[in-house]
């Protein structure tokens, strides 16, 4: 299932981590999370090069690859605290979108079944339509939930005639019933798509999105305080998709649909602390970092930093020791 290593450049793991192999059961028991790429933008509709993501974010870092993150706010070292290993990229041939996903899915629910947290590092948005049905083909149908960060709400029915792309994801996971659409909620979207038969469509699903600009009135809080009540409510797990588009692109420029008008880069990592820190998460993803589009690595300093901020907050959850964002650092 897995490749030994890297497919695209050298083979190296998140940061330094062990590696796991997902065809050997042994070298995953009993781990917290499990990192897999998910090297594949055969999805895309505009600019390509999110296959190169996964070997991007891994090595989107200026301090030492040595398995050693110490994070200054939340006092923890998820890489020490958490039991957590790469298993390297999924063997995903370019052009064959449909049958990656299918390898994509049996990998995140044999990661599921094995009691860790997948987190796949992206590759396009069309993986979420099977990284998320693998946990649930685990956890049950309808029984996590999902806050997705995002430009573009994912939503279509077809995408240029398919009914696969980074395009069609989230829809193809409602109509699926891997997530209930009332237990759907994104966050960021903007911009000139979907049309109003799609919007129609996500409102009777029952999903809850929020624009930019009402995130902006009401404040990134007020709307995660909302979220959260809706998100844990007859759900036994959260899923959080992040495409790295959510952010403005004058911070995250290496993506394939850049939108302008986005979070800032701040904005989005407190966001995912929050998220990780207050609820149970069962699975992540970390999508559209476009290598070739990218300015000095800051996108795929971001992503990898996203990675970071989500495994620091479990270990943090884990831990039950308390925190609060306006405690003296040093008191802490």
């Amino acid at each position: 299932m897995a490749n030994h290593g890297n497919l695209y450049g050298p083979d190296f793991t998140f940061l330094g981590i062990p590696r796991c192999d997902l065809d050997d059961p042994q070298s995953f028991a009993g781990l917290d999370v499990v990192i897999v790429g998910a090297p594949i933008d055969s999805g895309t509709s505009h600019r390509s090069g999110a296959k190169f993501g996964p070997q991007a974010i891994r090595m989107g870092d200026y301090l030492p690859h040595d398995g050693e993150r110490p994070h200054l706010a939340l006092r923890v070292d998820a890489l020490k605290e958490l039991k957590v290993a790469d298993a390297g990229d999924l063997m995903m041939p370019p052009g064959d979108l449909v049958d990656s996903l299918k390898v994509l899915r049996a990998a995140t629910e044999k990661i599921s079944r094995a009691g860790a947290i997948a987190v796949v590092l992206g590759g396009d948005h069309s993986v979420a339509s099977a990284d998320v049905a693998g946990i649930a083909a685990h956890r049950g149908k309808g029984k996590i939930s999902m806050i997705h960060f995002d430009a573009h709400a994912d939503t279509g029915d077809l995408q240029m005639g398919a009914l696969v792309g980074h395009g069609t994801p989230m829809r193809r996971l409602i109509e699926a019933g891997d997530v209930r659409g009332d237990r759907f909620l994104q966050l960021g979207l903007r911009g000139y798509w979907p049309d109003n038969n799609t919007l129609n469509w996500m409102r009777d699903q029952g999903m809850r999105s929020y624009e930019m600009t009402e995130i902006h009135h009401r404040g990134l809080t007020a709307v995660l305080d909302e979220s959260f009540a809706t998100l844990t409510d007859g759900c036994d797990g959260v899923f959080l998709s992040v495409d790295i588009d959510v952010v403005d692109p004058g911070m995250a420029p290496g993506t394939g649909t850049p939108e302008p008008g986005g979070m800032t880069s701040r904005e989005l990592l407190e966001a995912v602390r929050r998220i990780c820190l207050e609820l149970p998460v069962v699975g992540i993803d970390v999508v559209e970092v476009a290598p070739p589009f990218d300015s000095a690595d800051i996108t795929a300093i971001l992503a990898n930093r996203v990675v970071l901020e989500a495994l620091s907050a479990i270990a943090k959850r884990k831990s039950g020791t308390p925190y609060s964002p306006i405690q003296n650092l040093l008191d802490r």
